[in-house]
């Protein structure tokens, strides 16, 4: 099963040349050893006293603010070092890991990383948050973060090793995303059914692969995304779009801030809107890419995650019965792009649904701000394939290309990432997230004990995940 894992070999950078810059690294490196020395002496986090948590929260203040100092006066030359004068294209994993061997302190190294990994979210010591400084002053650079949102549309090794394979076959079954070519339409199937189709490590991993081959696959016209029928007894057989993010994993301290936070929106979101880059191509011609348009099928519900997907789409169907929401602000999270893209859809109603949870039926009169067309569910199928016949037409990609342009300029958008790295990075070790998940993990704890079987702790989290989300919405 793909997943997302270690980052991949990368050619070493090597040493930095004497000078300024090397001397201002060094520095670097040897105040924050200094300083970070006394949290080796510490328990984890939960089992510190007050004093303890006061000189743990002043130590990582301290260190973050030297960090920020150092990038804001040397961004521009970190990255052309990582990436030899941005000659390597290098993924976001890729370059956290060659900027914490070559800048010693900048970033979390691998071993702190993995000790992070042994801890539920409310007892890591949140070194993401150092990550997150560091790609908030990548991308805030119009040329060092311009080069990086364009190296994250390059197509996965996964997805060319697969590709023919797939242009035979047709179909590929990645594990929680199955893939298949039907006449023009290339119809991404999310499959995570005992857990509501809640966004994991591992979905989101696989769902930039399938979204890679839709794009390379030359019989395919149309990208299609929507959700199984699911398996836990509550939906027993109906599709379910998307409950958004897993909370288990996330109070589990299993959603990983680069590969799953910063990838979704840099990585495949950003493909579907974009396309896949050709300028590491020198022949490539034409230039902006190789892009298809998409359309999303709503069974039941798209919450967090699954509205922030429809925000890209060229189209979306949604059954009567479904409802679309965003609980990101009740949870504690930035959700996504969804700010920066919902609000051209009007400032109020954006408002409404980001800051207030509000839920939104295919049948609202206000729905039409984020749907385009709502069927009886038995007719779904069929108001499908249509939006493949009606998207596959000679001139629709052109004209995207040029709303695309006009709606989203990508240095407007790469200035919004920017400031998520860092304020998404802050949310994940927020009190009041810490107490959301931890609640809602106690919860499913308890479904599970109470249904006593072998699949009752994926079933439980499936349950408590969709009760917690009714309920975020009912106090909004």
């Amino acid at each position: 099963m793909l997943t997302i894992g270690s980052p991949r070999p990368t050619p070493s950078p090597g040493p930095l040349p004497d000078g300024a810059f090397a001397e201002a690294a060094a520095a670097l490196a040897a105040d924050i050893r200094e300083r970070e020395a006394p949290l080796a002496g510490l328990p984890p986090r939960t089992g510190r006293s007050a004093e303890q948590q006061e000189q743990a929260a002043r130590i990582h203040e301290a260190c973050r603010s030297r960090r920020a100092g150092f990038l804001r006066a040397h961004a521009q030359d970190v990255y052309d070092h990582l990436t030899a004068g941005r000659t390597l294209r290098l993924g976001l994993a890729e370059l956290v890991a060659a900027a914490a061997q070559a800048f010693p302190g900048l970033v979390p190294t691998t071993g702190q990383l993995a000790e992070e990994l042994r801890h539920v979210q409310e007892d890591k010591e949140g070194r993401e948050i150092d990550q997150g400084i560091f790609f908030r002053e990548i991308l805030r650079l119009p040329g060092a973060g311009g080069h990086l949102v364009d190296v994250l549309r390059d197509p996965t090794p996964e997805a060319l090793a697969l590709l023919d394979g797939f242009r035979s076959t047709g179909h590929v079954d990645l594990g929680k995303v199955r893939l298949e070519r039907r006449d023009a339409g290339g119809h991404v199937t999310f499959h995570n059914e005992s857990c509501l189709n809640a966004e994991d490590n591992e979905l989101i991993a696989q769902l930039e692969v399938a979204v890679d081959l839709v794009l390379l696959d030359d019989g395919i016209k149309v990208g299609v995304l929507r959700g199984a029928p699911m398996t836990h007894p509550r939906y027993q057989g109906r599709r379910v779009f998307s409950a958004g993010i897993n909370l288990s994993d996330l109070h589990h301290g299993r959603i990983s801030f680069v590969g799953f936070l910063l990838q979704r929106e840099l990585g495949y979101i950003s493909k579907m809107l974009r396309g896949l880059s050709t300028r590491g191509r020198g022949d490539a011609y034409p230039a902006h890419g190789i892009e298809k348009p998409w359309a999303a099928a709503v069974d039941g519900f798209a919450i967090g995650g699954g509205t922030q997907l429809l925000l890209v789409m060229d189209k979306v169907i949604a059954a009567a019965d479904s409802y679309l929401s965003l609980p990101a602000a009740q949870e504690g999270i930035v959700p996504g792009a969804a700010n920066f893209r919902l609000s051209r859809s009007g400032a109020r109603v954006a408002r409404q649904i980001v800051l207030g949870g509000r839920k939104l039926w295919a049948g609202d009169p206000q729905s039409g701000l984020l749907i385009d067309e709502v069927v009886d569910p038995k007719a779904m199928d069929r108001a499908v394939e249509e939006a493949v016949e009606q998207l596959a037409a000679p001139a629709v990609l052109a004209n995207r290309r040029m709303l695309h342009l006009s709606e989203e300029p990508v240095d407007a958008f790469r200035a919004y990432m920017a400031e998520f790295s860092l304020a998404q990075a802050l949310r994940l070790y927020g009190d009041d997230v810490l107490d959301k998940v931890g609640k809602f993990s106690a919860r499913s704890a308890a479904v599970a004990n109470e249904a006593g079987h072998v699949q009752a702790d994926a079933q439980a989290q499936a349950q408590a995940q969709a009760e917690v989300e009714v309920e975020v919405e009912a106090e909004a």
